[in-house]
């Protein structure tokens, strides 16, 4: 394999998680009311009612989460164990299959976290300068709650730029 044929399976990867994300947001018929909580664009609360039964919600978007993950995963582990990939190739590969793994940890612990704080199902979805925190819940989030789920992304991912959103 040729490092132009190494350089357009990395670009295909690429989309493929990007398309895992942008489905992952939009395969839901839903209705948002949004609020900026603060000016410089970190946290952004929004309220969601949806058709679905929230269970069901939260329990599919985790199998395409985990199953695109996966999938994205094993093509890069095959490249990383290809003769044919330059050696710059596998180091890229291998730096985005580190990436990859990290953020699907996060993603983890982040929701195990606010489940031990409380809350009843949540969907954590780590992007590289986003994280995304899909929450049940009967009504609007307090402040503080909005705070908690905050903190713990930011103490867990170190990014501060975070999304609430509400699932009823």
């Amino acid at each position: 394999m040729s490092k132009k044929q190494g350089a357009i399976i990395v670009v295909l990867l690429a989309l493929i998680i990007s398309a895992g994300i942008l489905a992952t947001k939009l395969n839901n018929d839903s209705l948002y009311v949004g609020e900026q909580l603060n000016g410089d664009g970190q946290t952004i609360s929004t309220s969601q009612t949806d058709t679905t039964t929230s269970s069901n919600f939260f329990a599919e978007q985790k199998i395409l989460r985990d199953n695109t993950e996966n999938s994205t995963l094993k093509t890069l582990q095959t490249l990383i164990d290809d003769d044919n990939v330059s050696k710059e190739e596998k180091d890229k590969t291998a730096q985005k299959y580190t990436e990859l793994t990290l953020a699907r940890n996060n993603e983890s612990e982040v929701e195990t976290i606010l489940k031990a704080k409380g809350f009843q199902e949540i969907l954590c979805l780590v992007e590289e300068s986003k994280v995304s925190v899909i929450v049940k819940t009967a009504e609007k989030l307090t402040d503080k709650q909005l705070k908690q789920i905050q903190t713990v992304v930011y103490d867990v991912t170190k990014i501060m730029e975070v999304e609430v959103i509400e699932k009823q």
